[in-house]
């Protein structure tokens, strides 16, 4: 945890009181419980920027009308293998279990399934949404990005140009699933949020001036002559994390047929690409299986310079365990935004365990 302090609540408690939370704001009991559930997914998994604390931001687009309160999404097109949808501003922990799921249907009939999103309010945290196909032996990948949010520059520039856009993999193995989520630039804005929130300074210089200099105070992020984020690499190798997001976009905007342009005013809102493959379709499960554990094995097993070498995915599955065991655990950055929204709805927080 990022703050001096560390408050735990009841998993079950925290889902039903989120539930309430959004329904309150106008969502449908599927909605609401669907949302709050892959919000609550995130912290759990160690990913706290992308959890509940983005509850408020939810209600919010709810009670503004920025998100649908139900409804269903427009097929814009759809083939054996591919398909593309127009979430139409609905909720997007509600929409990406959807999408994943028709990419899973795919894969399974055609070996691989692939999925383009585009108007989907805010997914959160991608990591949430793994475990969908891991725990049926598929692999997954997903990029996401906003084509209405500039927050990142071209490697060597020092002006907007891109969103801070997510990546993550997942990998079953005979063992935990292998957990990987980062942002294809420096940080994300909401690492960059939660140190302003925190009164704390970056742990690195990700940030790039109007001046062109380099920086970790957050503050310069919201000021009105505003910092950006380099990409992935900084400094000297950034053009590795500039090819990486000029990807993602791509991949979510282009293939789905909205880009800046046309998402100038979509706000936080999604284009989501997603990639379900199923290695059953390449040939013996087993055979992919062994592969896996063998690269997976010499990983942990090689010379470490700080003991022990580590998976991806972790300290998610450690942080999930934990906390199912002694609580979900909050900072006091974020139980501020949770009591915001416990009082703007007039629902009280559960009682801390």
């Amino acid at each position: 945890m990022n703050s001096e302090n560390t408050h735990k609540f009841d998993y079950q408690a925290m889902l039903d009181w989120a539930i309430a939370c959004l329904q309150s704001a106008g969502a449908s009991a599927e909605v609401a419980r669907t949302t709050a559930y892959y919000l609550l997914e995130g912290d759990m998994l160690g990913y706290r920027t992308h959890g509940l604390v983005r509850l408020y931001d939810n209600m919010r687009w709810l009670r503004d009308g920025k998100s649908r309160t139900e409804g269903e999404v427009t097929v814009v097109s759809d083939r054996p293998a591919i398909a593309c949808w127009d979430a139409g501003f609905l909720p997007g922990p509600y929409v990406m279990p959807k999408a994943i799921q028709v990419a899973i249907d795919k894969a399974k009939q055609c070996g691989t399934g692939t999925m383009l999103l585009r108007r989907s309010q805010h997914v959160a945290s991608l990591a949430a949404y793994l475990s969908l196909a891991t725990e049926q032996q598929l692999l997954i990948s997903v990029m996401a990005s906003s084509p209405g949010q500039r927050a990142v520059t071209a490697h060597g520039g020092k002006q907007a140009v891109f969103s801070p856009n997510p990546f993550a993999i997942g990998v079953p193995t005979s063992s935990q699933a292998l957990i990987f989520d980062i942002s294809l630039s420096m940080t994300a804005a909401g690492k960059v949020r939660q140190a302003k929130a925190n009164g704390q300074r970056l742990p690195y210089a990700a940030l790039v001036t109007a001046d062109g200099e380099w920086s970790d105070d957050p503050h310069t992020f919201f000021a009105e002559n505003a910092s950006a984020i380099a990409p992935l690499g900084g400094a000297q190798l950034g053009y590795k994390g500039y090819g990486l997001t000029l990807f993602s976009e791509i991949w979510s905007m282009a293939l789905s047929l909205h880009g800046r342009q046309a998402g100038a005013d979509d706000g936080d809102a999604n284009s989501v690409w997603i990639q379900v493959i199923d290695p059953a379709a390449i040939g013996d499960y087993a055979a992919f299986q062994a592969v896996t554990d063998e690269l997976l094995q010499a990983a942990l097993n090689s010379a470490a310079i700080d003991p022990p070498v580590r998976l991806p995915g972790q300290q998610s599955h450690a942080h999930k365990q934990r906390q199912l065991r002694h609580g979900v655990e909050f900072s006091d950055a974020i139980l501020r935004v949770l009591q915001r929204c416990a009082d703007d709805r007039q629902l009280p927080l559960p009682a801390e365990r």
